[in-house]
């Protein structure tokens, strides 16, 4: 005589099935694209260690005040405090005597177990803190950096998606226009830009912001109409605009989120880009006035003591190393979404 069968428990693994609905549900909800976007971030291991970069940066824009306090409530913060103005400048760990800041957080006691603050970084020439302006910098870098590239792929996605869509006389005068700003060197033409500019705004960050962002926008532009002239001759364009859907609304719900990553990968490398192009017209003295908390313009006064880094290193070396995470950062998660969003290298069945 046979055994009984056992009965199978019809009882679902509530653990990974549980799990497996909530990815679906997640897919769902950000489309299959987004979602393999978003879910090859968090496991490719260059795009965490970049993530991981410019979150400790952001931590340190967000606690600046408490990182490095400003000598009074009055003080502008991102005015670097000077301690004196002796022109030579002094080595991490020299006495702060002068604009000293306001308070003494309990995480400097713990680290370096004074009472006092020493110039944790030195001085640069004219007696300017070092930490001070890394601490801050982080702000302006953060600040600058996103607002140039956001705006600039911004216009770049207008003029584009304008472009690529209608094409015909469209296209033509608004890749002249394009090509008109592509013709000028980025970095020559923004510096002459932004010195133009200086008078009428100010020895300010706005200046070098406005000049990055009229010669940054081109290349957005471009990349984003060669991807929507082929987005949109493809079957389910075609089949929306068959179905009586508006220009609008086939630039935004089928063209635009289809041809977007491209744009998305170079996006994500600007972040870093930009501030490595706002550094250097910092360093060239265009734009922020002198002493602004900016990782450029710290660099700019190691100018006169060139020929002696090997004893004042401190100068270009803890602003350049920030400058190197930073952009690093960027790049590694730029990397990471050309790897992910790259067709040769899905492995998708």
């Amino acid at each position: 005589m046979t055994a009984a069968t056992p009965p199978i428990d019809a009882r679902p693994a509530t653990l990974d099935e549980g799990y497996l609905r909530e990815q679906s549900k997640l897919e769902q909800m950000v489309g299959p694209e987004w979602y393999r976007l978003l879910k090859g971030l968090v496991t490719n291991p260059l795009s965490v260690a970049g993530i991981l970069l410019v979150f400790g940066f952001a931590m340190m824009a967000l606690f600046a005040p408490v990182l490095a306090p400003a000598p009074n409530e009055n003080w502008d913060p991102y005015r670097i405090p000077r301690d004196g103005f002796r022109a030579e400048p002094t080595p991490p760990g020299t006495p702060w005597t002068t604009n000293v800041p306001a308070n003494v957080p309990t995480w400097y006691k713990l680290v370096t177990g004074n009472e006092e603050w020493t110039h944790l970084m030195g001085t640069t020439g004219g007696q300017y803190d070092i930490w001070y302006g890394l601490i801050w910098g982080s702000r302006t870098a953060l600040i600058a950096g996103s607002f140039v590239a956001i705006v600039s792929v911004i216009i770049g996605m207008i003029v584009g998606a304008t472009a690529g869509f209608y094409g015909g006389w469209v296209d033509e005068v608004l890749m002249r226009i394009v090509e008109i700003f592509i013709a000028f060197p980025f970095l020559v033409g923004a510096l002459i830009l932004a010195s133009l500019l200086t008078p009428l705004f100010g020895r300010s960050i706005w200046p070098t912001m406005i000049a990055l962002i009229i010669f940054g926008w081109t290349g957005y532009a471009r990349q984003l109409r060669g991807d929507i002239l082929a987005t949109k001759e493809r079957e389910y364009v075609t089949a929306a605009r068959a179905s009586g859907a508006k220009d609008g609304q086939l630039i935004m719900r089928h063209v635009l989120p289809n041809a977007i990553f491209p744009t998305l990968v170079r996006l994500s490398l600007d972040f870093g880009a930009i501030v490595l192009s706002f550094a250097a017209l910092s360093f060239l003295g265009v734009g922020v006035p002198e002493g602004y908390a900016d990782w450029g313009q710290i660099i700019s006064f190691a100018r006169a003591w060139i020929l002696s880094l090997d004893i004042h290193w401190y100068i270009i070396v803890f602003p350049g190393v920030a400058l190197l995470l930073y952009g690093l950062g960027w790049n590694l998660i730029g990397d990471a979404l050309r790897d992910i969003l790259d067709p040769q290298l899905r492995g998708q069945q």
